[in-house]
C-alpha cells in the first residue's frame, strides 16, 4: 500500500502543475507574438518601394540578361536546324538502304522457293525428265554458277543489314541530340521572356512622375555617351591629318629623289642630249583599302536596315537583334559571320578602342551579349533591344568589351 500511495503522488502533482504550464506556454507565446508585432512596425522603410535609378539598374541588367538568355536561344537554334538537317539526311539514307535490304530480301526469297521446288527431284529423274542429255548438262553447269552467285548474294545482304542497322543506330543518337537542342531551344526562349516581362512589369509600375525621372536619368546617360563619341572623333580627325601630312611629305620626298635628270653627250654635231630619268610604278591596292572596301558595304548594309525593330532571335530582313544585323551586314560584302556575338568575337583580328575603323564589330558586357557596328566618330549602328529600333549611337552607351576586325 505505500508503494501505491507513493506512486500515486507524482501522477497527482502532475494534473496540479498541467495548467500552469499551459498557462506559462500561452504567456510566452503571446509576448513572442508582441515581440514580432513591434520589430514588424518598424520593417516599413526596409521594404519601401526601390528608387528610380534602382529601378533603371534592374531594367538595363534585366535586359542584358536577356541578351544573354537571347544569344542561348541563337546558339540553340543553329544546333537545332544543324541537327535537323543531319537527321533528315540520316533518314533518307536509312530508308533507300532499307530498300535496298529489301530487294536483296526478295531476291534470296526467290532462291530458297526454287531450292524448295528442286529438292524433291534426284539427279537420276531430273536426268529422265530432261529434253536431252545436253539439257541436263547445261542446267547442272547453270545451277553450279547460280550458287556462287547465290553465295555472293547472301554476303551482299548481311553486310547491307549491318549496314543499315548501324545508320539506324546512328539515326537514333541523332534523333536524341535533337530532341536535347530541342529543349534548350525552349528553354532559352522560355527564360528570354521571362526577362522581359519582369523588366515591364518594373516600368508599369512607375508612376508618371518617376516615368520622367527616368527619361531624364536616359538623357544624361546618353549625353555623357554623346560626349565620350565626340571626344573619340576629334582624336580620328587629328589622326586622321597627321596620316595625311605624313603620307604627303612621303610623297614629295619620293618626288625629289627620282625626278628627272640631264644627260650630256659629247658626239660631234649633236651637242647636248638632255635624258630624262622617269620614276613611274604601280602596285596592287593595299589591305587596308581592300578592307575599306568591304567596310563600305558593310555600312550601307547596316544604314538601309535603321529603323527596323529589334526581336531577339530574328536575322531580317525585317527586323534584327544585335548579331543577326553584324552578321548580315558583313554577308553583304561576301564575309559569312556565325550568328552569335560569343562566335562573332573570335572571327578576325582584335583591336582596340582607339584603333577602330568603319566596319569594326564592337561587343559590350563582361558576358559579351551585345555588338554594333562602328561607323566612324565613336558611334555604332545596331539593334539595341525589345522594343528599340536599330539606330546610330555612341559605343560609349554601354561598357565595351572589345572589339575585332573580320576580314
Amino acid at each position: 500500500m505505500p508503494a501505491l500511495a507513493s506512486h500515486r503522488k507524482p501522477r497527482t502533482r502532475v494534473r496540479t502543475t498541467a495548467p500552469a504550464l499551459g498557462v506559462t506556454t500561452a504567456a510566452i507565446a503571446s509576448v513572442g507574438l508582441l515581440a514580432q508585432s513591434a520589430g514588424a512596425a518598424p520593417a516599413g522603410p526596409t521594404a519601401s518601394k526601390p528608387s528610380v535609378e534602382e529601378v533603371q539598374k534592374k531594367v538595363d541588367d534585366l535586359y542584358r540578361q536577356a541578351g544573354t538568355a537571347t544569344q542561348k536561344y541563337n546558339l540553340a537554334k543553329e544546333a537545332t536546324d544543324r541537327q535537323r538537317k543531319s537527321v533528315d539526311g540520316l533518314l533518307d539514307s536509312v530508308a533507300q538502304s532499307t530498300e535496298r535490304l529489301n530487294e536483296a530480301r526478295r531476291k534470296l526469297g526467290t532462291y530458297a522457293a526454287a531450292q524448295y521446288r528442286s529438292g524433291s527431284v534426284t539427279p537420276t529423274a531430273a536426268l529422265l525428265l530432261a529434253d536431252s542429255p545436253q539439257a541436263y548438262f547445261d542446267q547442272n553447269r547453270l545451277m553450279d554458277r547460280m550458287t556462287e552467285r547465290q553465295r555472293t548474294d547472301v554476303t551482299d545482304f548481311q553486310e547491307q543489314q549491318e549496314a543499315v542497322s548501324e545508320e539506324r543506330a546512328e539515326a537514333t543518337r541523332s534523333l536524341e541530340s535533337l530532341t536535347d537542342s530541342q529543349a534548350s531551344l525552349k528553354s532559352s526562349k522560355q527564360d528570354v521572356q521571362r526577362k522581359l516581362a519582369e523588366a515591364r512589369d518594373l516600368l508599369s509600375r512607375l508612376t508618371a512622375q518617376e516615368k520622367a525621372r527616368l527619361a531624364k536619368l536616359e538623357k544624361e546617360r546618353e549625353a555623357e555617351a554623346r560626349r565620350k563619341a565626340e571626344a573619340k572623333a576629334r582624336a580620328e580627325a587629328r589622326a586622321t591629318e597627321k596620316a595625311e601630312a605624313e603620307r604627303e611629305r612621303r610623297e614629295e620626298a619620293q618626288r625629289d629623289e627620282s625626278g628627272t635628270g640631264a644627260g650630256t653627250g659629247t658626239a660631234p654635231g649633236t651637242g647636248t642630249s638632255p635624258g630624262t630619268a622617269p620614276g613611274t610604278g604601280s602596285g596592287t591596292g593595299s589591305p587596308s583599302d581592300a578592307y575599306a572596301a568591304k567596310a563600305e558595304k558593310v555600312l550601307a548594309f547596316a544604314r538601309a536596315q535603321i529603323g527596323k525593330p529589334y526581336v531577339w532571335g530574328a536575322a531580317g530582313p525585317s527586323s534584327y537583334d544585335c548579331s543577326g544585323l553584324t552578321q548580315g551586314a558583313w554577308k553583304a560584302a561576301g564575309v559569312t559571320l556565325p550568328r552569335t556575338t560569343w562566335d562573332q568575337v573570335n572571327v578576325g583580328t582584335r583591336v582596340a578602342t582607339e584603333d577602330l575603323k568603319p566596319g569594326d564589330l564592337v561587343f559590350f558586357y563582361d558576358d559579351i551579349s551585345h555588338v554594333g557596328v562602328y561607323i566612324g566618330g565613336g558611334k555604332m549602328i545596331h539593334a539595341p533591344k525589345p522594343g528599340a529600333y536599330v539606330r546610330e549611337e555612341s559605343i560609349y552607351y554601354m561598357p565595351i568589351y572589345g572589339s575585332v576586325r573580320p576580314a
